[in-house]
């Protein structure tokens, strides 16, 4: 197939990228390089099989070349990201799912949207099912990337229900891997860089609450699995670890991995920060025969492996970045 990845010099797009080349497909990566990375798909560059165009999904655009599969992977995903760009992760999300729907219905293309465990917001339900309508703050600082991705599924079914387009939504939950940046923002990669360089760790509240961390690899295997499948249904799927961790005990196994001497300190807990996050996979397993792989402490050690030359690079450049 020729597939098409929005997002795809981002941490995640560019893992399924390779994912995806690695299968003989033929892959057009768009990024507009606000979060993504050239750097993430340097060794990609100049294969025949491979082509990147940097495009602003926001904005109306066209491929003349036959697509087989549309990925819609952009959008700013970690909360420092989407609050410095609150417009346009709303964006992304409505004209961005928009246009992109409307590649993939004039070539008859299969289209999937990367959703977020995020449209479940603060659940009041644990673990969270696909058929749980979550409990979100539509006015809050995080609504600019909860509400955008809920209206990009919205968008995506009524696509499917109005001009039978064939259709996959994955609400993905908390991932981690190597091309994380080290200045991310989100709890892990804060964590590694932070324990890496012995600087104080930065716990939010009292570090009771939980959320569940699944290796790249096997997300990417998931969506792979997704692309594939005859016949998905029409409910979104979960794909994450279902192996609930509390985020200070997360911090102890990170310090333990890294020997480092980092305190840890507290801050005020962040406005609708979700207390649970632990993903209920069952309709992955049952339509994709999927699960994780990859344990907790083995994707910790990968991850750290990359973290510890970034920060190394970054150091002989004399830029600090955690």
């Amino acid at each position: 197939m020729r597939v098409l990845v929005t997002g795809g010099a981002g941490f995640l797009g560019s893992h399924l990228c390779e994912r995806l080349l690695a299968e003989n497909h033929e892959v057009v990566c768009v990024d507009n390089l606000k979060t993504g990375r050239m750097e993430n798909i340097s060794t990609l560059l100049g294969r025949r099989d491979f082509t990147f165009r940097r495009i602003d999904v926001t904005e109306p655009f066209f491929v003349d070349e036959k697509v087989d599969a549309v990925l819609h992977f952009a959008s700013p995903a970690s909360p420092k990201d989407y609050l410095e760009f609150p417009i346009h992760t709303l964006k992304v999300g409505g004209p961005g799912t928009y246009h992109t729907l409307g590649l993939a219905k004039a070539h008859g293309a299969i289209f999937i949207l990367a959703s977020t465990s995020e449209v479940y917001g603060d659940p009041e339900v644990n673990p969270q099912p696909e058929t749980y309508w979550g409990h979100v703050n539509p006015v809050g600082p995080r609504s600019v990337y909860d509400e955008a991705k809920r209206y990009s599924e919205a968008m995506t079914v009524a696509y499917q229900r109005t001009h039978g387009l064939r259709t996959r939504i994955v609400r993905i939950f908390n991932t981690y891997g190597p091309r994380m940046r080290l200045n991310d923002g989100r709890a892990l990669p804060t964590f590694l860089c932070q324990a890496l360089s012995n600087e104080p760790i930065t716990l939010y509240g009292d570090g009771s609450q939980t959320r569940s961390f699944c290796y790249v690899s096997d997300l990417v295997e998931g969506i792979y699995r997704l692309l594939l499948v005859s016949d998905p249904g029409s409910l979104p799927i979960n794909l994450g670890n279902p192996e609930e961790v509390t985020l200070r005990q997360l911090v102890q196994e990170i310090l333990e991995l890294t020997g480092s001497r980092s305190p840890i300190t507290f801050q005020p807990l962040p406005e609708d920060d979700p207390q649970k996050r632990h993903p209920d996979i069952r309709r992955a397993w049952q339509i994709l025969g999927w699960e994780p792989q990859v344990s907790r402490r083995e994707g910790l050690v990968k991850t750290l492996a990359y973290f510890r030359e970034s920060l190394k690079k970054t150091a002989e450049a004399g830029v600090s970045n955690c």
